[in-house]
């Protein structure tokens, strides 16, 4: 009884240090408000590795919807233009949250039950904004919602 019981803990710790496996696919997302405008996708690959690009905007003076139209259409290209470029790094996974390698702040939360991630943006001393992003098999020429 004792070896099986040692054999179960063993098994119990093991299963407990082991490292959670992060998802792997593509994201993306926008996000428009007050004047801010950001565009924003992701792609995770095994072992963590996040390519991220979201290209953003703050002008408070854009206010019609023809400037509004005017300005989403110009971060979807800026997106589309520097996705080439953008390398993939190393992050943290905690098994619901991506940090920087050794790093304290959120920068992507994923909820497994809807497969949603959410991206955290800091814009300067603003308080971290939240971009819903949501799988997709490829990226689209425009994430903006119609």
């Amino acid at each position: 009884m004792r070896a099986l019981l040692a054999v179960m803990f063993g098994a119990l710790l093991l299963a407990a240090c082991s490292k959670p496996t992060p998802p792997v696919g593509r994201w993306e997302g926008t996000y428009e408000s007050d004047g801010t405008f950001i565009a924003a996708r992701l792609e995770l690959a095994p072992h963590a590795q996040v390519r991220i690009s979201a290209p953003d905007v703050t002008d408070p003076s854009i206010t019609n919807e023809p400037d509004r139209a005017a300005m989403r259409q110009n971060m979807a290209d800026r997106l589309a233009g520097a996705w080439g470029e953008v390398e993939a790094r190393p992050m943290d996974f905690d098994g619901t949250t991506f940090r920087k390698p050794n790093g304290f702040a959120p920068q992507i939360e994923w909820n497994s039950a809807s497969n949603m991630m959410t991206l955290y943006v800091y814009l300067g001393a603003r308080p971290a904004l939240h971009i819903p992003l949501h799988p997709v098999s490829e990226f689209s020429a425009d994430p903006w919602p119609h």
